[in-house]
């Protein structure tokens, strides 16, 4: 299959599984609200969630999450292994990435079993840190050697500390 193909094909699942991580940890907020609500609503909307989640995790996310991987791996098999110091910057967010799919997982399983160890509030934070991951990737193979790594670095910490204000901001919002 010519390179350019499993190029588009691998952002095309990129794409869908970052749908998933953004989606996933929202429906986890709403889900730990329900049921901080202790309400008869609440009953009902966390069977609703229970099957979003789902739907949505073995659905979507997951695969998107494996055909990924497979179409990485085949870009990286055409560039014959040869690795560039900005890719192996790159695999080490990717692995974070799927690190934090893993912890995604750990999360989902708790829920389905009826463990809402983690807050609506926990759950928003946690939401943010796919946009973290989703800025680094995105910044790394597009730029590639154009911005110096201390920059990147400068930026990818501004944007944590822009992400954890504007919580701040709508978490007193919504107290108010």
């Amino acid at each position: 299959m010519d390179p350019l193909y499993v190029r588009a094909l691998h952002i095309i699942f990129v794409i869908t599984w970052f749908a998933g991580l953004f989606y996933m940890p929202r429906l986890f907020v709403y889900a730990a609200e329900a049921h901080e609500s202790g309400s008869v609503e609440g009953k009902v909307l966390l069977k609703q969630f229970a099957i979003m989640k789902r739907r949505l995790w073995f659905g979507i996310t997951w695969p998107s999450a494996i055909i990924t991987l497979i179409f990485g791996l085949w870009m990286l098999d055409t560039l014959n292994w040869y690795i560039q110091e900005w890719l192996w910057v790159k695999l080490g967010f990717v692995v974070g990435l799927y690190l934090y799919h893993f912890s995604l997982h750990y999360i989902y399983k708790l829920q389905a079993r009826g463990d809402f160890r983690f807050s609506g509030n926990q759950m928003r934070m946690w939401n943010e840190v796919a946009t973290i991951f989703l800025f680094a990737i995105v910044f790394l193979v597009e730029l590639r050697n154009t911005v110096d790594m201390l920059w990147g670095l400068v930026g990818l910490v501004a944007l944590v500390v822009v992400l954890l204000l504007a919580m701040r901001i709508y978490k007193s919002l919504r107290k108010s």
